[in-house]
């Protein structure tokens, strides 16, 4: 079995975050659906900074249960150790932002499926295979949670793993507060205290807020709670003080927490403390893990702290090990780092889901191309993109790195249809053949028909464009591309920018590098970009050096066909092939532009439009592979 670095146990819920900032619960319109509970936010955590990570939890067998396990499977984090309940809903928490203090939660976890984990899901060797496990208070509060976390905890200890815990204190879970108390942080309870204190000799890190070592200590004396803590654990305490920081004890407790091991700060502005620990956590396990010095944990510590506080959600608002990196040699430029444009790029660029590492894609999104043929109908455009959609499934065969490109308003039914498939989908927005860029009306003027979107819909534009046009016409088109590129990022939607300078003017080695390069001046960043197949290697070297200077972390280069015939498209395939970035290709006409004049004049049957495409979309990307393959050989 793989090496662990760390396994989480406990909590798997998901959070339903109000949308709306500084107003009541009562008066959310709309929200952002996350994974939720702590130890699923620090598996996530501490996924993205680089540690392997898993969860030993239970989810409901339902849609929200399968979020949970598919995003912390897109998070890279280990779901073999979650189990579904057949019985029971999974945990769910709707929550909102007051302001810099208040947070209205109510906890929907009433015999919710994490609750119902037993010692029978706790299996010996995947504990084993970890080099650290990590409990939370809040299953430690029923006895067969809590028999299952001390059963992983006690063959932890035999197997001479490393052991943490977050007190994770919720007053209203452990049944000492009501259930419109949500956002309580401190209840006194001597039961909880005497159950505390039982366990806290299992534990090599014990981290805590100074209210969650006020509960396990009994005594809202911060020193003496952490020198009860002390008489019964030797493991080291971890205070977290908010803005003054966090403190780490090795031995003794002494008379004031100032005097303990420390990191830096991060001056920040506050705006959602929800989920703030347990990006704490993760930094501070991503240090003791790599066997850092307390004083570097803490700091990588506050500085995840210092980023779930400044951004919606939890897990959503953690950092990648890039971005940490980034931060810490950086530093703080502007303390809302939610508006920090630098540090958001990097935040989405190295966050995003899914291996794209190929992309061969189907591309069907043609609409004014359909719109002329004999014996078209909107209806009989719809059936035939289904026809489309059949072809590239048939060629995918549930395999990863295959996609396709398709419209909403003729092919509505085969985007729909597609979604959950596996496919990488892009999704076109500008009107066919339209410069200066027009968008389709089902966007709206202010781009609001973007959060009616799947959020596997990867938001495409093209653009015709070139580096002699006028000034009043460029200025233009990198506006609306600038408005376009903004709305789909606030809409959690990638953006696949396609650029065309050859139906504008001639062209040469520099001119598709200097549109790329023009654009990013403007401040666009697209997740990925749809070149014309260049004829030189020249042209391919200027373009890659253009993105690259720009952005590190895009997702690549996808070669467009222009209808080219097979035999063009293979030479070309052999130059872009040699481009790592170049991630594959998208063809359109070459493949169904036959079928497609055939089926609507009635010449050819569905089964024979799909076999045909089918073929086609194969042949295409045997010899991408091979252009591929044959460019790694060449360069080895």
């Amino acid at each position: 079995m793989t090496k662990l670095d760390v396994i989480t146990i406990g909590r798997a819920g998901v959070d339903l975050y109000g949308d709306q900032i500084g107003g009541r619960l009562e008066d959310m319109g709309s929200f952002s659906k996350y994974i939720g509970g702590s130890p699923t936010n620090i598996a996530a955590g501490t996924a993205r900074l680089g540690l392997k990570s898993a969860l030993i939890s239970r989810v409901g067998d339902e849609h929200m249960g399968r979020f949970i396990v598919e995003e912390l499977a897109r998070e890279g984090v280990s779901t073999a150790g979650i189990v579904t309940d057949p019985e029971r809903l999974t945990a769910l928490v709707i929550l909102g932002i007051r302001d810099e203090e208040q947070f209205p939660l109510i906890f929907y976890r009433e015999n919710c499926a994490d609750m119902a984990l037993c010692e029978d899901d706790i299996d010996p060797d995947f504990v084993r295979s970890a080099r650290s496990v990590v409990a939370t208070g809040t299953h430690l509060s029923h006895p067969r949670t809590e028999a299952a976390v001390l059963k992983a905890l006690k063959i932890a200890r035999e197997a001479g793993l490393r052991t943490a815990l977050d007190i994770d204190y919720r007053p209203n879970l452990w049944g000492v507060a009501g259930h419109g108390d949500g956002e309580s942080r401190f209840v006194a309870s001597e039961k909880v205290t005497e159950k505390l204190l039982s366990t806290l000799h299992y534990f090599d890190l014990i981290v805590g807020t100074e209210e969650e070592f006020h509960i396990a200590g009994g005594t809202t004396d911060t020193v003496a709670a952490l020198r009860r803590v002390r008489a019964v654990s030797g493991a080291t305490l971890v205070c977290k003080r908010g803005a003054a920081g966090a403190v780490a004890f090795e031995g003794d407790i002494p008379d004031s927490l100032d005097a303990g091991q420390t990191g830096p700060g991060f001056p920040i502005e506050v705006f959602n403390v929800l989920g703030a620990g347990d990006g704490f956590f993760s930094g501070l396990l991503k240090g003791w893990l790599d066997g850092e010095d307390w004083p570097t944990a803490l700091k990588y510590a506050n500085a995840c702290g210092a980023f779930a506080v400044s951004r919606h959600g939890c897990t959503p608002a953690y950092p990648s090990w890039a971005e940490l990196q980034f931060f810490l040699e950086r530093g703080v430029v502007r303390p809302d780092l939610r508006n920090d444009e630098a540090l958001e790029q990097i935040h989405w660029s190295t966050n995003r889901k899914g291996d794209w590492s190929s992309v061969k894609t189907f591309a069907f999104d043609h609409r004014m191309q359909l719109e002329e043929m004999e014996g078209y109908s909107l209806e009989k455009g719809g059936a035939f993109k289904e026809l489309c959609l059949k072809a590239a499934l048939d060629v995918s065969g549930g395999q990863g790195g295959y996609g396709i490109l398709c419209d909403n308003r003729i092919g509505r039914s085969a985007l729909h249809a597609a979604s959950g498939s596996g496919l990488w989908i892009g999704r076109p927005t500008e009107l066919p053949g339209s410069r200066p860029i027009e968008f389709e009306p089902e966007l709206g003027p202010d781009f609001g028909g973007l959060r009616e979107w799947a959020r596997e819909n990867v938001v495409k534009l093209l653009v015709f464009c070139h580096p002699d046009d006028d000034a009043e016409t460029r200025a233009m088109q990198e506006g609306r591309v600038k408005a376009l590129f903004t709305a789909a990022r606030r809409n959690g939607l990638e953006f696949l920018l396609e650029v065309i300078p050859s139906k504008v003017g001639p062209v040469d080695d520099t001119t598709t590098a200097t549109l790329i390069q023009q654009f990013y001046d403007a401040g666009v960043y697209p997740d990925w970009w749809k070149l014309e197949p260049f004829k030189t290697e020249a042209a391919w070297d200027n373009a890659v050096a253009a993105i690259e200077a720009n952005d590190q972390h895009t997702r690549g280069i996808v070669v467009l066909g222009l209808d080219a015939p097979e035999a063009e498209l293979a030479e070309s395939f052999a130059l872009a092939a040699k481009q790592p970035l170049v991630k594959g290709f998208a063809v359109g006409r070459t493949i169904f532009g036959d079928a497609a004049r055939a089926w609507m004049k009635g010449d050819m049957s569905d089964a024979e439009a799909v076999t045909q495409m089918a073929e086609r979309f194969a042949k295409l990307c045997k010899v991408w592979d091979g252009a591929r393959a044959n460019a790694r050989l060449n360069a080895a």
